[in-house]
Protein backbone atom coordinates (compact mmCIF):
# COMPACT_ATOMS: atom_id res chain seq x y z
CA UNK A 1 0.00 0.00 0.00
CA UNK A 2 0.96 3.36 -0.72
CA UNK A 3 1.17 4.87 2.93
CA UNK A 4 2.05 8.55 1.43
CA UNK A 5 -1.42 9.80 2.06
CA UNK A 6 -2.05 7.88 5.55
CA UNK A 7 -1.53 9.70 9.02
CA UNK A 8 1.00 9.02 11.73
CA UNK A 9 -0.82 7.73 14.39
CA UNK A 10 1.37 8.57 17.02
CA UNK A 11 0.95 12.20 16.32
CA UNK A 12 -2.41 11.70 16.59
CA UNK A 13 -1.91 9.67 19.77
CA UNK A 14 0.06 13.16 21.23
CA UNK A 15 3.95 13.58 22.15
CA UNK A 16 2.75 13.36 25.75
CA UNK A 17 2.96 9.54 24.77
CA UNK A 18 6.51 9.28 24.24
CA UNK A 19 7.29 10.77 27.64
CA UNK A 20 8.16 8.01 30.10
CA UNK A 21 7.65 10.29 32.71
CA UNK A 22 4.12 11.08 31.41
CA UNK A 23 3.60 6.71 30.59
CA UNK A 24 4.72 6.17 34.71
CA UNK A 25 1.82 8.39 35.83
CA UNK A 26 -0.74 7.13 33.17
CA UNK A 27 -2.71 4.85 35.11
CA UNK A 28 -3.20 7.14 38.20
CA UNK A 29 -4.65 10.26 35.89
CA UNK A 30 -6.95 7.47 33.96
CA UNK A 31 -8.15 6.28 37.48
CA UNK A 32 -6.48 2.98 37.61
CA UNK A 33 -9.47 1.56 35.23
CA UNK A 34 -10.30 -2.08 36.48
CA UNK A 35 -10.52 -4.45 33.06
CA UNK A 36 -12.43 -6.83 34.52
CA UNK A 37 -16.25 -6.17 32.99
CA UNK A 38 -14.25 -6.04 29.25
CA UNK A 39 -12.73 -9.70 30.47
CA UNK A 40 -16.47 -10.70 31.87
CA UNK A 41 -17.91 -9.66 28.62
CA UNK A 42 -15.97 -11.49 26.20
CA UNK A 43 -16.13 -14.73 28.45
CA UNK A 44 -20.15 -14.50 28.63
CA UNK A 45 -19.82 -14.61 25.03
CA UNK A 46 -17.83 -17.78 24.94
CA UNK A 47 -13.89 -17.01 24.98
CA UNK A 48 -12.14 -19.12 27.34
CA UNK A 49 -8.37 -20.60 27.77
CA UNK A 50 -7.91 -21.28 24.00
CA UNK A 51 -8.97 -17.67 23.17
CA UNK A 52 -6.58 -15.31 20.83
CA UNK A 53 -7.23 -11.38 22.23
CA UNK A 54 -5.59 -8.10 20.54
CA UNK A 55 -5.47 -5.09 22.14
CA UNK A 56 -5.09 -2.64 20.56
CA UNK A 57 -4.08 0.66 21.69
CA UNK A 58 -3.15 -0.93 25.02
CA UNK A 59 -1.60 1.94 26.68
CA UNK A 60 0.49 0.47 29.89
CA UNK A 61 -1.32 -3.27 29.54
CA UNK A 62 -4.03 -2.57 32.24
CA UNK A 63 -6.37 -4.78 30.27
CA UNK A 64 -3.97 -7.18 27.97
CA UNK A 65 -1.74 -8.35 31.72
CA UNK A 66 -5.29 -9.27 33.27
CA UNK A 67 -6.76 -10.83 30.14
CA UNK A 68 -3.68 -12.99 30.46
CA UNK A 69 -4.58 -14.54 33.37
CA UNK A 70 -7.83 -15.61 31.52
CA UNK A 71 -7.00 -16.09 27.58
CA UNK A 72 -4.77 -18.21 26.07
CA UNK A 73 -2.91 -15.37 23.72
CA UNK A 74 -2.48 -11.82 24.23
CA UNK A 75 -1.60 -9.38 21.39
CA UNK A 76 -0.80 -6.19 23.30
CA UNK A 77 -0.51 -3.07 20.39
CA UNK A 78 0.70 0.68 21.14
CA UNK A 79 1.70 2.98 18.87
CA UNK A 80 3.87 4.41 21.69
CA UNK A 81 7.29 2.76 22.25
CA UNK A 82 7.19 3.90 25.78
CA UNK A 83 3.97 2.74 26.47
CA UNK A 84 5.15 -0.92 25.11
CA UNK A 85 8.33 -0.98 27.17
CA UNK A 86 6.01 -0.11 30.38
CA UNK A 87 3.77 -3.30 28.91
CA UNK A 88 6.62 -5.71 28.61
CA UNK A 89 8.59 -4.59 31.93
CA UNK A 90 5.32 -4.87 33.69
CA UNK A 91 4.30 -8.38 32.01
CA UNK A 92 8.18 -9.91 33.14
CA UNK A 93 7.68 -8.94 36.71
CA UNK A 94 3.80 -10.66 36.78
CA UNK A 95 5.97 -13.70 34.45
CA UNK A 96 2.87 -13.38 32.47
CA UNK A 97 5.31 -14.77 29.15
CA UNK A 98 1.73 -14.86 26.78
CA UNK A 99 1.42 -11.59 26.69
CA UNK A 100 3.04 -10.29 23.11
CA UNK A 101 3.24 -6.53 22.52
CA UNK A 102 3.63 -4.59 19.21
CA UNK A 103 4.62 -1.22 18.26
CA UNK A 104 2.21 -0.48 15.60
CA UNK A 105 -1.39 1.20 15.58
CA UNK A 106 -5.44 0.46 14.46
CA UNK A 107 -3.81 1.37 10.56
CA UNK A 108 -0.78 -0.89 10.93
CA UNK A 109 -0.87 -3.44 13.13
CA UNK A 110 -0.41 -7.20 10.85
CA UNK A 111 -2.36 -9.73 12.60
CA UNK A 112 -0.19 -13.07 13.07
CA UNK A 113 -1.33 -16.72 13.23
CA UNK A 114 -5.33 -17.69 12.75
CA UNK A 115 -7.95 -14.98 13.22
CA UNK A 116 -8.39 -13.08 16.46
CA UNK A 117 -11.37 -14.55 18.76
CA UNK A 118 -11.64 -10.41 20.05
CA UNK A 119 -10.63 -6.89 20.12
CA UNK A 120 -10.56 -4.75 22.90
CA UNK A 121 -9.96 -1.14 22.65
CA UNK A 122 -10.27 1.39 25.28
CA UNK A 123 -10.34 4.85 24.97
CA UNK A 124 -7.87 5.19 21.69
CA UNK A 125 -10.22 4.85 18.94
CA UNK A 126 -11.05 8.87 18.88
CA UNK A 127 -7.49 9.57 18.25
CA UNK A 128 -8.50 9.15 14.42
CA UNK A 129 -10.67 11.04 12.37
CA UNK A 130 -14.05 9.92 11.29
CA UNK A 131 -12.70 8.54 7.89
CA UNK A 132 -9.98 6.60 9.29
CA UNK A 133 -11.96 4.87 12.31
CA UNK A 134 -13.72 3.47 9.59
CA UNK A 135 -10.82 2.37 8.07
CA UNK A 136 -9.93 1.00 11.17
CA UNK A 137 -12.52 -0.90 12.08
CA UNK A 138 -12.61 -2.83 8.77
CA UNK A 139 -9.60 -3.72 9.37
CA UNK A 140 -10.88 -4.64 13.02
CA UNK A 141 -13.08 -6.65 11.28
CA UNK A 142 -10.57 -8.35 8.79
CA UNK A 143 -8.56 -9.89 11.88
CA UNK A 144 -11.19 -11.41 13.64
CA UNK A 145 -12.92 -14.81 13.09
CA UNK A 146 -17.21 -14.81 11.59
CA UNK A 147 -18.15 -14.24 14.98
CA UNK A 148 -15.50 -12.57 16.83
CA UNK A 149 -15.99 -10.04 19.56
CA UNK A 150 -15.35 -6.32 19.45
CA UNK A 151 -14.72 -4.65 22.89
CA UNK A 152 -14.92 -0.67 22.16
CA UNK A 153 -15.22 1.44 24.93
CA UNK A 154 -14.51 5.08 24.17
CA UNK A 155 -15.47 8.83 24.33
CA UNK A 156 -18.43 9.32 22.59
CA UNK A 157 -21.27 11.73 22.35
CA UNK A 158 -24.82 10.75 23.08
CA UNK A 159 -26.30 14.21 22.92
CA UNK A 160 -28.01 16.19 20.28
CA UNK A 161 -25.49 19.28 19.15
CA UNK A 162 -28.03 21.76 21.19
CA UNK A 163 -26.76 20.30 24.11
CA UNK A 164 -22.83 20.14 23.45
CA UNK A 165 -22.02 23.28 25.53
CA UNK A 166 -24.15 22.28 28.43
CA UNK A 167 -22.68 18.34 28.73
CA UNK A 168 -19.34 20.10 28.26
CA UNK A 169 -19.77 22.21 31.00
CA UNK A 170 -21.04 19.83 33.45
CA UNK A 171 -18.08 17.54 32.40
CA UNK A 172 -15.90 19.94 32.99
CA UNK A 173 -17.21 20.93 36.49
CA UNK A 174 -15.99 17.06 37.59
CA UNK A 175 -12.73 17.18 36.12
CA UNK A 176 -9.60 16.77 38.45
CA UNK A 177 -7.86 20.10 40.11
CA UNK A 178 -4.32 18.02 39.40
CA UNK A 179 -3.29 16.75 36.52
CA UNK A 180 -1.44 14.03 37.83
CA UNK A 181 -4.43 12.61 39.53
CA UNK A 182 -6.61 12.91 36.74
CA UNK A 183 -7.85 14.61 33.75
CA UNK A 184 -8.61 18.79 34.29
CA UNK A 185 -10.57 20.46 32.41
CA UNK A 186 -7.88 21.89 30.75
CA UNK A 187 -7.35 18.38 29.74
CA UNK A 188 -10.92 18.07 28.58
CA UNK A 189 -10.98 21.44 26.67
CA UNK A 190 -7.92 20.08 24.71
CA UNK A 191 -9.54 16.79 24.07
CA UNK A 192 -12.81 18.52 22.28
CA UNK A 193 -10.52 20.90 20.44
CA UNK A 194 -8.22 18.48 18.94
CA UNK A 195 -9.23 15.18 19.40
CA UNK A 196 -11.72 12.85 17.42
CA UNK A 197 -14.66 11.90 19.89
CA UNK A 198 -17.59 11.26 17.39
CA UNK A 199 -21.49 11.19 18.15
CA UNK A 200 -23.23 8.17 18.61
CA UNK A 201 -25.50 8.30 15.43
CA UNK A 202 -22.30 8.42 13.08
CA UNK A 203 -19.79 5.73 15.07
CA UNK A 204 -22.68 2.95 15.33
CA UNK A 205 -23.27 2.99 11.13
CA UNK A 206 -19.67 3.28 11.07
CA UNK A 207 -19.38 -0.41 12.96
CA UNK A 208 -22.13 -1.78 10.48
CA UNK A 209 -20.72 -0.82 7.72
CA UNK A 210 -17.50 -2.88 8.85
CA UNK A 211 -19.47 -6.09 9.52
CA UNK A 212 -20.17 -5.68 12.61
CA UNK A 213 -23.58 -6.10 14.80
CA UNK A 214 -24.18 -4.08 17.91
CA UNK A 215 -25.25 -6.52 20.79
CA UNK A 216 -24.51 -4.46 23.77
CA UNK A 217 -24.45 -0.55 24.38
CA UNK A 218 -23.79 1.34 27.82
CA UNK A 219 -23.35 4.97 28.08
CA UNK A 220 -22.60 7.17 31.26
CA UNK A 221 -22.84 10.76 31.16
CA UNK A 222 -24.02 10.98 27.42
CA UNK A 223 -19.85 10.96 26.92
CA UNK A 224 -18.54 6.93 27.64
CA UNK A 225 -19.54 4.69 25.47
CA UNK A 226 -18.91 1.07 26.10
CA UNK A 227 -19.89 -1.31 23.15
CA UNK A 228 -20.09 -5.46 22.65
CA UNK A 229 -19.99 -6.18 19.00
CA UNK A 230 -19.97 -9.51 16.64
CA UNK A 231 -18.54 -9.59 13.19
CA UNK A 232 -20.54 -10.80 11.05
Amino acid sequence: MNTSWMPDELVHAGPEHLDPGFVAGFDRKQGYPDPSDDIAELTAHGLGKDATVVDLGAGTGRFALAAARTFGRVVAVDVSPAMVASIEERAAEAGLARVETVQAGFLTYGHTGPPADAVHTRHALHQLPDFWKTVALHRIAELLRPGGVLRLRDLVYDFPPSRAAEVFEEWMSGAADDPALGYTAADYAEHIRTEHSTYRWLLEPMLDRAGFDIVRADFASGLYGAYTCVRR
